[in-house]
C-alpha cells in the first residue's frame, strides 16, 4: 500500500493542487519607469520578513556596488515630502502622482541641488538636523525621469541602495512595487530548506516542535521518507523558504504560499499590499523564537489567535492527524513573475505521549488586559498584547552590584513577542535622593544593559517596554563621549569637520537617544548625524569666514548627562 502511495505522491495525482498564476491586471503596467537607469536588482522584496515589521518596499541594489548612482522619478507629479532622519529612511522623498499613487525614495546619499538647498534652510530654520517637511503642490513640480538624487546609505541602512516604495496615496498602504510592470529579470524559483512541525493541543497551543531538512529535485521538494508521522492529535506547519533572481546572491522574501490537505487550500498569503499599522503582526506569522535566535525565518502556515494581517487568502490550517490515515500536505512558493517550488508530504498521528508539564506562575489570556501587583514590581499588560495565551514563568533574584538598586525581575521569556507596549513600575531599594533623576529601568540579556528611561510616579519608577526579560533599577550617570575624528585647530582648506559620539548606555523602549547642537560663535550649525557609525559631521559653507572661530558641541543622554567639546580653529 505504502509503494502504491509513493507513486501516486510522485505523479502529483492524489489530491495535490492545480497550479496557480498571478494575476498582475489590477495595476497599470505602464504607468511608473524604473527609479534607476541600470537593470534592476533586488537586495530586498516587498513583504519580505524583517525583525519586527514587513519590508514595505524593495531593495534597489547599487549597479556600481557604491553610492552616487542617478535616481529619477518614477512618474510625474510633486514632492509632498522631505524626510531628514538620522535612522530609519534617513534621506527620504515622497512624490504624489496623479492616479493617486505615492512614490517613495529612501537612503538617498543626497537630494537634487535644488531640493537639498530648501532643505537646508528649513534646517537652518528649525536649528534642527532632522526634519519632516510637507509641501504643496506648487514648490516642486517632477517631471516623470527627472533625477532627483542619488542613491546613498543613509538612516538604517547597511550597504548602498534604494528603498523604493508604491502607495495608495489615499490610504497610505503600500503595495507590491512588483506588480507595476518595473523590468526585471527573473526566472529563478523560490528555494525552500526546511519545515517544521507544530505539535497542537485542544486549544492550538504548542506542546513541541520538530524541524526536518528538504529534499529537492528541481523546483520539487520532499522530505525523507516521505511520510511525517507525529505523536499529537493535531498538527501546524511552517516553511523556511527564500527567494532568489538572476545576477544576486541574496536571499530574500518570497511573494506567495499556499498550503494545501488533499488539493483544498488550508492557508495561503500573498504579499501585495498591508498597511503599516498591521505590520509588527509579523512576528505571529513567523516563529518568532527562530528569527531571533537563529536569525531564520520560518513563514507560519496556520494563524494564532491574535493574527490581525490582512495578508492571507484564508487563515485556516491546523491539521486534524488520524492514526490510519495519511493525508497529502503541499505548499506552494512563489515569486511575483510566477518561479514557484512545490513541497509534497504526508503526515499521520502516531503515538501520542502525555505532554510535558509547564513551569509558570500565571495565565495570561492573549485577549485580555493583565495586570500583576507583585510587591516591589507592578506589570500591566493591554488587550491584545500577547498573539495567544501566555504560561507566564516569573522570579527574582538578587543583585548586589553597586549600580542596581532593585531585584532583578525575570518577567516570562524573551522568545515570546510582545504587540503592544506595556507598563512596568518597580519601587527601587536604597536608592540615593542624588540620584533620583539618573535612574533608569533596564532590561539586561546577557552582559548587555539597555536603558528603557523611567519616569517617577508615586515612588515607582515606570517605564512602556515592548520585550518580556529580566528587569531592574539601575542608573545612568554617565555622561556621552564626544571623539574629535576630523578636527585640528588650522582648518584652513579642510572642507569639513567630523565627531564620533556615543552614549555610556543603549537605549530601547520609550527612552530618548542622544541629543547634539553644535555651534561656531555661539551660531547654531548643521551637523549631519549618521547613526550607524555615531558620527557627526559639519560642512563648511559661506556662513563661516576665514579668521579664528570657537567651535562648540554638546551632546545631551536620556537622562540629561551632557559632555561639551569647545577649541578654537582658523579657517
Amino acid at each position: 500500500m505504502r509503494n502504491v502511495l509513493l507513486l501516486l505522491f510522485c505523479l502529483g495525482t492524489l489530491g495535490f493542487a492545480a497550479e496557480k498564476t498571478t494575476d498582475n491586471n489590477k495595476y497599470p503596467q505602464d504607468y511608473f519607469r524604473s527609479p534607476i537607469d541600470k537593470p534592476i536588482r533586488l537586495s530586498g522584496t516587498f513583504g519580505e520578513l524583517r525583525p519586527n515589521h514587513l519590508h514595505s518596499g524593495i531593495d534597489i541594489k547599487s549597479s556600481s556596488g557604491g553610492v552616487g548612482q542617478a535616481i529619477y522619478a518614477a512618474a510625474g507629479g510633486h514632492i509632498a515630502r522631505i524626510k531628514v532622519t538620522a535612522a530609519g529612511y534617513g534621506n527620504a522623498l515622497y512624490i504624489v502622482h496623479p492616479k493617486g499613487y505615492m512614490t517613495v525614495y529612501a537612503h538617498l546619499n543626497n537630494f537634487s541641488d535644488k531640493v537639498a538647498a530648501y532643505v537646508k534652510k528649513q534646517q537652518y530654520e528649525k536649528k534642527s538636523y532632522e526634519v519632516d517637511l510637507y509641501l504643496g503642490p506648487e514648490t516642486f513640480k517632477i517631471k516623470k525621469g527627472e533625477q532627483i538624487g542619488r542613491l546613498g546609505t543613509s538612516g538604517r541602512s547597511f550597504g548602498p541602495h534604494l528603498h523604493f516604495e508604491i502607495r495608495d496615496n489615499r490610504t497610505q498602504k503600500p503595495i507590491n512595487p512588483l506588480l507595476f510592470g518595473l523590468p526585471m529579470e527573473d526566472n529563478i524559483a523560490p528555494k525552500m530548506h526546511q519545515v517544521k512541525v507544530y505539535y497542537l493541543n485542544d486549544k492550538k497551543e504548542t506542546l513541541q516542535t520538530k524541524t526536518y531538512d528538504l529534499i529537492k529535485s528541481g523546483n520539487k521538494y520532499r522530505v525523507k521518507g516521505d511520510t511525517l508521522t507525529i505523536g499529537a492529535w493535531r498538527a501546524g506547519f511552517a516553511l523556511k523558504v527564500y527567494d532568489h533572481h538572476n545576477g544576486v546572491s541574496n536571499w530574500n522574501g518570497i511573494y506567495a504560499l499556499d498550503m494545501f490537505k488533499n488539493g483544498t487550500l488550508e492557508n495561503g498569503f500573498q504579499m501585495e499590499t498591508f498597511s503599516f499599522s498591521e505590520s509588527r503582526y509579523i512576528n505571529c506569522h513567523l516563529d518568532y523564537k527562530e528569527q531571533r535566535t537563529n536569525k531564520a525565518y520560518f513563514n507560519r502556515c496556520y494563524p494564532l489567535p491574535g493574527n490581525k494581517l490582512s495578508i492571507y487568502d484564508k487563515k485556516e490550517g491546523v491539521i486534524t492527524l488520524h492514526k490510519n490515515k495519511a493525508v497529502p500536505i503541499e505548499m506552494v512558493a512563489k515569486d511575483v513573475d510566477g518561479n514557484e517550488a512545490i513541497l509534497k508530504f504526508w503526515v499521520k498521528r502516531g503515538a501520542v505521549a502525555e505532554p510535558a508539564s509547564l513551569n509558570y506562575n500565571y495565565v495570561l489570556a492573549w485577549n485580555e488586559p493583565n495586570n500583576l501587583n507583585l510587591g516591589s514590581l507592578k506589570v500591566d499588560f493591554p488587550k491584545r498584547a500577547f498573539y495567544e495565551n501566555v504560561y507566564l514563568k516569573y522570579e527574582t533574584t538578587s543583585d548586589n552590584s553597586e549600580d542596581v538598586f532593585s531585584s532583578v525581575y525575570h518577567i516570562g521569556d524573551p522568545n515570546i513577542p510582545v504587540q503592544f507596549y506595556y507598563t512596568i513600575a518597580i519601587k527601587p531599594d536604597n536608592l540615593p535622593e542624588h540620584l533620583k533623576d539618573k535612574a533608569i529601568i533596564a532590561y539586561c540579556e546577557g552582559d548587555e544593559v539597555v536603558s528603557q528611561g523611567g519616569k517617577w510616579k508615586n515612588g515607582w519608577l515606570t517605564a512602556k517596554v515592548r520585550s518580556l526579560g529580566d528587569y531592574c533599577v539601575m542608573v545612568d550617570d554617565q555622561p556621552p563621549t564626544i571623539k574629535a575624528t576630523s578636527f585640528k585647530k588650522d582648518l584652513r582648506g579642510v572642507s569639513s569637520i567630523s565627531f564620533k559620539i556615543t552614549d555610556a548606555m543603549p537605549v530601547g523602549g520609550k527612552a530618548k537617544g542622544i541629543k547634539y547642537k553644535g555651534y561656531i560663535d555661539n551660531r547654531w550649525v548643521l551637523m549631519e548625524f549618521d547613526e550607524k557609525n555615531d558620527k557627526l559631521t559639519h560642512n563648511f559653507d559661506s556662513k563661516t569666514s576665514k579668521g579664528e572661530h570657537v567651535f562648540k558641541l554638546v551632546v545631551r543622554d536620556d537622562r540629561g548627562n551632557e559632555t561639551v567639546f569647545q577649541e578654537l580653529f582658523r579657517k
